[in-house]
């Protein structure tokens, strides 16, 4: 019989859908520890645990996530029924702590490290992971009619490049940065937006908006950024509540990974 507290689950990354997984195992009863790189680029930024990076301390739909400087706080965090968030860019904690579960989060679209030896259950989230080598299981996350399916052979469909569709929109709510720059936000997430506004600039050059809507998500502002990479995403559907919690996809994925913890331990002594 599987015992959720008797089970550690690191988490590399803390962006919007690793998040979601986090909290949803935290949620069932899991020890959920979460590792992050020094300066975490997360879109989706009060949906995302790595913000305790910057914050210290973050709550996403009561779940708390507080920013540790060893895994050594951990058990207290845990017993306070909170998420220890740790920046170990190279997950070297996964030696120490000895997880029966690894989830790489990253959204890299490749593998930056992650094996099938990394602990008794690895899963890899979305492209970049062939499970039976890589990991034990890949968890789809591309939307369509496959999303938070578990894969036991093979691969995650590829990446296409373009967002999946929210009311029929794809490319044109996601804001790219048209040039390489210093970049600074004039817009708050959850602010309404109309075609044309401006939700930040890069070295003075306005970034604006393709559609209405809300701005669901946006970079953390005073970093550099280089062309082409995502800073905002416009939700067209224009529901400000949205902006403030977990997203149906990244339940879905979440919903693939505790399947995936539960067919593997079913039946094991814990």
């Amino acid at each position: 019989m599987v015992v959720p507290s008797n089970i550690t689950v690191l988490v590399r990354g803390g962006g919007d859908l690793a998040s979601g997984t986090a909290w949803r195992l935290h949620r069932c009863g899991f020890k959920v520890l979460i590792t992050e790189i020094e300066h975490p680029l997360a879109v989706r930024r009060t949906v995302s645990f790595c913000e305790a990076v910057f914050e210290g301390r973050v709550t996403i739909e009561g779940v708390a996530a507080t920013l540790v400087d060893s895994p050594g706080e951990a058990p207290v965090l845990w017993a306070e029924g909170e998420i220890p968030v740790l920046v170990d860019p190279q997950c070297e904690i996964k030696h120490s702590i000895r997880p029966q579960v690894l989830v790489d989060g990253i959204m890299a679209k490749r593998n930056l490290g992650t094996s099938i030896n990394d602990a008794p259950l690895v899963v890899g989230l979305g492209p970049g992971f062939t499970a039976g080598r890589d990991v034990h299981y890949v968890v789809e996350t591309n939307r369509g009619h496959f999303l938070g399916r578990v894969i036991e052979s093979g691969r995650a469909e590829p990446d296409t490049g373009t967002p999946g569709p929210v009311m029929g929109i794809t490319r044109d709510r996601v804001i790219h940065a048209p040039l390489a720059g210093k970049w600074k936000t004039s817009r708050e997430i959850g602010a309404a937006v109309r075609t044309g506004d401006e939700i930040g600039t890069i070295d003075g050059t306005p970034v604006t908006t393709a559609i209405d809507g809300v701005l669901r998500g946006a970079v953390r502002g005073g970093i550099n950024v280089e062309q082409g990479m995502k800073l905002g995403d416009v939700d067209p559907r224009g529901i400000r509540e949205h902006c403030f919690t977990i997203s149906d996809k990244a339940l879905a994925i979440a919903g693939g990974v505790l399947e995936a913890v539960l067919r593997h331990f079913n039946g094991e002594h814990l």
